[in-house]
């Protein structure tokens, strides 16, 4: 058995770690020419880091993430509406982990170079098209190139080409009319250093959390992302070569405001970053199936989200010990056929909910209640509501505390 997994990302590293921890051989076709730490802040959710514990990669993702203890739901004026414990303060046996997107990567990919070895690892390995054979699967890449092997797993993000050959009449990527600029910068640590902060309304939010020790005792590298409604559903999304470009100050600052959050000046942390990016905000429709034969797909080819829950990242990870697991257990397209037979209806449900705001959906509530703010939470919205907004999505995406 020999899996082909097109794209190097943390979905496609983690099923390769997982594949060689079960026997199983695979390569990586990675089209970037050089693997860098690209990207900002994401989060990573203990029923993930789990898996990537039992790979024994904690210390390293120790070594470079902030374990995060309390997340914090805030109108824009900086009043709570929701606050709960994260990772092991809430009872988890792993954290729950805010990282630089590219300092996770480094992880994956130097644990899959050192575990695979090199051979494994084929870079500049661009997807050009694929078929199935008698033996199996053949992929030609961009260069010329041919790889075979006997599954293909495409891994190759929102943008896959596994993913248009497997669904030529899919929709594409929808956008719904959020703009988000995302930044990272040395900052002084607020609220003890390990805490995530999503505040707002239904026009403007603020995403907020270190994700790294900073340059002195005292300072934390900080993730920022603000988001503002400037389109609607209606309109296609950016071309996709606006996708990750430079942001502009004069953009992003008549959105900052109108926060006012005690412990932070907003508009001070945007203007002293000195380069961030914009994003649209997209996804795609749930798809009926990801397998056809002996391919199928796995993470944002799959299930691309709204950056909604901290689930993204996580959800990949998820999918790629379900495949490795089915593999093991019944190699060739059945296992394929079992694997999204568990992960594709989780996913999608996740998907439909991160549309509907996910645990987010609390800023949005009480924004819509109480839009100049709150004298008593208690009579804008009950607890109770405000649990079973937040518990809901929790428990439905698989990270809730443990009781």
């Amino acid at each position: 058995m020999h899996v082909l997994i097109a794209g190097g990302g943390v979905g496609g590293l983690t099923l390769a770690l997982m594949l060689r921890e079960r026997g199983i051989a695979c390569t990586v076709l990675e089209a970037a020419t050089e693997v860098r730490p690209l990207g900002v802040g994401i989060n990573t959710l203990p029923h993930a880091i789990r898996e990537l514990a039992g790979l024994g990669l904690l210390p390293a993702l120790d070594a470079v993430a902030v374990r995060t203890r309390e997340l914090r739901y805030l109108n824009r004026f900086g009043q709570e509406i929701w606050v709960e414990k994260r990772g092991t303060w809430a009872g988890h046996d792993v954290p729950q982990f805010s990282i630089h997107r590219g300092h996770l990567h480094q992880v994956l990919w130097t644990a899959a170079r050192e575990r695979l070895g090199e051979p494994a690892l084929m870079t500049g390995a661009r997807l050009a098209s694929f078929a199935e054979t008698a033996e199996g699967v053949r992929v030609d890449l961009a260069d010329g190139r041919v790889a075979t092997g006997d599954l293909l797993v495409g891994a190759d993000g929102i943008h896959s080409v596994v993913r248009a050959a497997l669904h030529s009449q899919d929709g594409g990527i929808r956008w719904n009319g959020i703009q988000m600029w995302r930044g990272a910068i040395d900052w002084p640590e607020f609220e003890g250093g390990d805490t995530m902060i999503v505040a707002g309304d239904m026009r403007e939010k603020l995403v907020l959390y270190p994700i790294a020790a900073g340059s002195r005792p005292g300072m934390r590298l900080t993730n920022w992302v603000v988001c503002a409604q400037i389109g609607d559903a209606t309109k296609p999304p950016p071309r996709r070569e606006d996708w990750s470009r430079p942001g502009r100050l004069e953009d992003v600052l008549p959105h900052v405001a109108r926060f006012r959050i005690p412990f932070l000046d907003v508009a001070a942390l945007v203007r002293a970053t000195p380069e961030f990016w914009e994003y649209p905000m997209c996804d795609r429709d749930p798809l009926p199936f990801w397998t056809r034969g002996r391919v199928t797909l796995l993470g944002d080819a799959a299930h691309p989200m709204y950056p909604v829950g901290s689930n993204g990242a996580s959800q990949a990870v998820l999918d790629a010990r379900c495949l490795a697991d089915a593999i093991a257990a019944a190699p060739g397209p059945a296992a394929l056929a079992a694997y999204e037979a568990e992960r594709l209806p989780k996913t999608a449900e996740i998907v439909r909910s991160n549309r509907r705001g996910g645990p987010e959906r609390v800023v949005d509530v009480v924004s819509e209640r109480a839009p100049d703010g709150f004298a008593r939470l208690e009579d804008v919205i009950a607890r109770e509501e405000l649990a079973a907004i937040a518990g809901g999505y929790a428990a439905m995406a698989g990270f809730a505390a443990p009781r």
